[in-house]
């Protein structure tokens, strides 16, 4: 930014531009830096968020998986293929919309993003935290 601000002040002082359009841009330029640190503030912060997936079964076959949310889509998408296709855990994931968990992910939401309840009592919840 210093390099683009003494651009400005160049142009002032050759008389391409006047002081106020010259303090005008600088002014924007100083907006456009603070908008930028704020957004990688806010990714990297996201980043070190945790992907809760919680699954209770009425039968007590309960899981628990914590992910950081760094690592989250290739293991969402590889984990529910494998978990899809073993008889014992496909019923729970059949519901579950992995492309909206992904969307929710590259959208920064937070909290609970997926509660599912089936009639027998197994629930699971997703949850970025």
């Amino acid at each position: 930014m210093n390099e683009e601000i003494t651009r400005v002040l160049t142009m002032v002082q050759e008389g391409k531009i006047d002081a106020d359009k010259g303090s005008e841009l600088i002014e924007l330029l100083k907006e456009k830096e603070e908008t930028s640190n704020k957004l990688s503030e806010k990714s990297t912060t996201y980043l070190d968020k945790t992907l809760k997936i919680r699954v209770v079964s009425a039968e007590n076959d309960n899981v628990t998986v914590n992910l950081p949310i760094k690592l989250v889509k290739v293991v969402l998408m590889a984990g529910h293929s494998i978990a899809a296709s073993i008889p014992q855990s496909e019923k729970y994931v059949k519901d579950i919309d992995i492309s909206l968990i992904i969307e929710a992910i590259e959208n920064e939401l937070d909290g609970q993003i997926v509660d599912i309840k089936s009639a027998n009592g197994d629930t699971v919840s997703v949850i970025i935290d």
